[in-house]
């Protein structure tokens, strides 16, 4: 990991690990010879990897790392991140059809023409078979590819013909297999350093994952919004007027201690201060677009169709955001575009006691870029909703926050003790604690529903903050019975108390 401060930000260049040498250490253990004929110049340089991962992925590492040189994914992705734009701006009806179609699912307010983020969400399951993916993942880039005659410089309007969406949901897949193969790998590497098999396991018998492809909106696209939502019809824009008044006016009533604690770390951001509670978090190294209004449509025409071109990182990083409580800094995210992110979710940081740490992040929007939108492909790889947490074992000062080493130094880019207690001190206002949500013997489906309670419930700590893209619960992931999930984990919990018992 290296550290560099510039005019705003510290910037943070996370550990980064080359897939085939992420593909080589997955495949072997500790103090085994990767292969017959690696030298020992090899065999050492790969034990210098496996400590560099775990020392990011541990408790005093930034909790994540990036993956350079995934092979036969560069165009799907790039296309993909096109796509979350105009599936984002579509016309509502026209995205409701194409979304039923692809079997997608949204957990957002789409009708809401302030949102900062649009979501579409997809479920993956283990069984369509990870081992092919990277297979399918490669007829689907040659398709795509044959659209554009191969040309990678998608610096133009970018407008999608309904039989380009056609192949969305099936892109959407080969893209988050190869990414789910990832995350399998890192699980195995980790699990060697720690001993035993847990997470990869644990991976395993969860029937699926769920890919997100986020759009998260510039100010002008917002500006597009609300005048094209004028422009439906002036009847529907006064009964929407007055359920915005409604739910704005229970917002206010509901949340107003909330708005006071997040007024300090809310502002400029895409998306609120979090944790992820899976087990990893596989992202895309984001996209930039820069849209354009028609200058003659400007001052008549809000809902003009816009130009829009990739352009490079705002200040040359990512404007994914972490924070390190223990120095008191927050650092901004900095990785070349071709790369992936692996974060480690809570789940990880249970199952692994703890020798695994959870990154609390954000997505900073920049304040100046008006213009400026940000797309991104995120799999989310989780336990099965039955899997039991077992407290024993486990640090009990790690499950809340700890700001006792806050770092000093009079560097203007970095936080003074002070202002890093105090930062951390307003951030930890909107964030639940784990000890708050986490009880011994509970399963993963109750601790993500007593997660989200705790963020976004009636009286949880960011009501009222506008959230999107975060792993929340919704609908699409309890896709089988209440009834059979709660008798499946009764089940299981009396499975566990058997073997603990036994011991």
């Amino acid at each position: 990991m290296r550290e560099e401060s510039d005019s705003e930000a510290l910037v943070m260049e996370p550990f980064e690990l080359s897939y085939s040498d992420l593909v080589i250490l997955s495949s072997t253990g500790p103090t085994d010879d990767p292969s017959s004929s690696a030298s020992e110049e090899e065999i050492l340089r790969w034990d210098s990897m496996r400590r560099s991962v775990m020392e990011s992925l541990g408790p005093d590492g930034p909790g994540l790392l990036a993956v350079s040189g995934v092979p036969g994914v560069s165009f799907l992705r790039r296309r993909l991140q096109f796509a979350a734009r105009e599936l984002a701006l579509l016309d509502p009806e026209r995205r409701k059809r194409i979304l039923k179609e692809q079997c997608l699912g949204s957990d957002v307010p789409l009708k809401d023409p302030d949102r900062r983020v649009s979501s579409f969400a997809m479920q993956l399951r283990y069984a369509e078979g990870v081992a092919n993916s990277r297979s399918k993942a490669n007829n689907e880039l040659n398709r795509v590819a044959s659209l554009e005659n191969g040309d990678l410089n998608m610096n133009k309007s970018m407008k999608f013909q309904d039989d380009e969406y056609d192949h969305l949901g099936n892109s959407l897949k080969e893209l988050g297999f190869v990414m789910m193969d990832l995350g399998i790998c890192l699980a195995r590497i980790c699990d060697s350093a720690i001993g035993g098999h847990e997470l990869e396991q644990s991976l395993m018998e969860s029937s699926s994952a769920k890919g997100r492809l986020i759009h998260y909106h510039s100010r002008i696209e917002n500006l597009v919004l609300k005048q094209s939502g004028k422009k439906s019809g002036i009847n529907k824009g006064r009964v929407a007027s007055k359920k915005n008044l409604k739910r704005d006016s229970m917002k206010r009533g509901d949340s107003t201690h909330c708005e006071a604690k997040a007024c300090c770390v809310s502002s400029n951001l895409w998306q609120q201060w979090h944790y992820d509670y899976g087990i990893f978090t596989v992202l895309t190294a984001p996209m930039f677009l820069s849209s354009v209004l028609p200058q003659e449509a400007r001052e008549d025409d809000r809902g003009a169709a816009t130009c829009v071109q990739e352009c490079p990182y705002p200040g040359g990083h990512t404007h994914l955001q972490i924070l390190d409580a223990k120095k008191g800094k927050v650092f901004m995210v900095k990785t070349s575009s071709e790369s992936f992110i692996i974060q480690v979710g809570e789940s990880a940081d249970i199952l692994s006691k703890g020798k695994l740490r959870s990154t609390l992040h954000c997505v900073h929007r920049p304040p100046m870029h008006e213009n400026l939108s940000r797309e991104s492909f995120v799999l989310f790889l989780q336990p099965a909703w039955t899997k039991i947490f077992t407290l024993s074992g486990y640090p009990m000062d790690q499950l809340v926050f700890d700001c006792e080493d806050t770092e000093s130094s009079n560097d203007g880019c970095r936080l003074t003790q002070q202002d890093g207690r105090d930062l951390i001190d307003r951030i930890s206002r909107i964030i639940p604690s784990l000890m708050s949500r986490l009880k011994d013997g509970m399963s993963f489906a109750e601790f993500s529903r007593e997660t989200t309670k705790q963020y976004y419930g009636g009286s949880g700590l960011q009501v009222g903050i506008e959230e999107a893209g975060a792993q929340l619960p919704s609908m699409l992931d309890f896709d089988f019975e209440p009834t059979r999930m709660t008798a499946m984990m009764r089940l299981q919990k009396q499975k566990t108390k058997r073997e603990l018992e036994a011991a």
